[in-house]
């Protein structure tokens, strides 16, 4: 098995050899914007610092990221995507 980003490779060229061209053009266009609007040089990115924030849980509490981490590192991942 090959490293992380050779396992990803391998996904994203099986995906672009069978989703449907008319998927594909969206999803190239929608990208394609993305980079253009400048939007994707300002992101965040691996060992960026993020702000204090405060969010409301699923239950609809609101906490804020001190509070719930303190000091201790914490993985942000943020999903793209329809739900």
């Amino acid at each position: 098995m090959g490293s992380l980003q050779e396992q990803l490779d391998e996904i994203h060229r099986n995906f672009e050899s069978s989703a449907p061209s008319d998927a594909l053009e969206v999803m190239h266009r929608a990208t394609d914007e993305l980079v253009d609007s400048g939007l994707a040089e300002r992101a965040a990115g691996s060992g960026d610092t993020f702000p204090d924030f405060a969010l409301t849980g699923a239950d609809g509490t609101p906490f804020a990221s001190q509070e719930v981490f303190g000091s201790k590192p914490v993985i942000v991942n943020f999903f793209r995507g329809f739900w």
